[in-house]
């Protein structure tokens, strides 16, 4: 499943300082579709190249990580059951900055 991932307030630097990845991710252990919790676990073996601990906590992204699939707030949709679908772009955004 071709999706775009976007990554931003800080969260890029994880990810060898690239904002933006299109990547090919497919649904584990046969499932019928891929979901944001596969995806993130995905992310964190594939993408997070530092400090894994930043971007997840558990089996979720950290709080003060916003996350949009087609500019829409995660949790509106159902956070981790969230299923994507075909070219969808999942954006992930760190609120927390120093000060």
């Amino acid at each position: 499943m071709q999706l775009t991932l976007e990554f931003g307030g800080g969260l890029e630097l994880l990810c060898e300082s690239k904002k933006i990845h299109s990547v090919n991710v497919e649904p584990q252990n046969g499932a019928a579709k891929l979901n944001m919790k596969d995806l993130l676990l995905w992310v964190h073996t594939n993408l997070i190249k530092e400090r894994p601990e930043m971007f997840m906590k558990g089996d979720t992204v950290r709080p003060g990580v916003l996350v949009l699939v087609n500019d829409c707030d995660w949790e509106l949709s159902g956070q981790l059951e969230t299923s994507l679908e075909e070219k969808d772009v999942v954006v992930f955004i760190s609120t927390l900055h120093g000060g």
